[in-house]
């Protein structure tokens, strides 16, 4: 079946990337509400990961030095861009949705329910190349699994955040039943 260690860095990135709401959601509560505050601590993480590890892999010459094309440089600036306004959208959302409401645990669910889709229409419709980054078709149309994982998905999340909500309702501390107070014997009875 030949080498399966794609698959420990799958997990990995499924681990880093399912994780990410609830730290930087807690990570900007912890920093006195300052969700900023939280991007920021994102944006010297990103720093120090994907700045400075590449470039010890290219002085250590564990990599190859890249050759600085304009067209590689955009593109993948482009997705740097792309994870850096999903990171702010995830803080604006938060924001909009008010801490601690309902709406707040639907985030993660939808975002990375949304993710997969797009990234499965996107390579349906963009094959780009080298010298040729903007080729854009359909190959084929899409078959009915398409459809049926998209239905599958929005159901998979709907599950997954319905059984969330059952469990913390679950864990709520419950009021007091409210008492109601003995009559007053000098108030007359109608």
């Amino acid at each position: 079946m030949g080498n399966k260690e794609w698959l420990l860095y799958v997990v990995i990135a499924g681990l880093a990337w399912g994780t990410y709401v609830p730290l930087i959601a807690f990570g900007g509560k912890a920093l006195g509400g300052n969700r900023f505050a939280a991007l920021l601590c994102v944006g010297v993480a990103y720093v120090l990961i994907a700045v400075l590890f590449p470039l010890v892999m290219f002085l250590t010459k564990q990599a190859d030095w890249p050759a600085m094309k304009p067209t590689g440089l955009i593109f993948a600036s482009a997705a740097g861009a792309a994870g850096a306004i999903g990171a702010l959208m995830v803080i604006y959302a938060a924001k909009a949705a008010g801490q601690g409401s309902e709406s707040a645990f639907y985030i993660a669910p939808l975002i990375f329910g949304l993710a997969p889709i797009i990234n499965t229409v996107v390579s349906m419709i963009w094959h780009p190349k080298v010298g040729s980054p903007f080729d854009f078709h359909l190959e084929l149309p899409p078959g009915w699994k398409l459809w049926v994982g998209i239905i599958l998905v929005g159901l998979g999340a709907a599950l997954v955040l319905f059984s969330k909500e059952e469990l913390e309702a679950a864990n709520r501390p419950q009021a007091p039943p409210a008492t109601n107070p003995a009559p007053d014997a000098t108030t007359p009875n109608p």
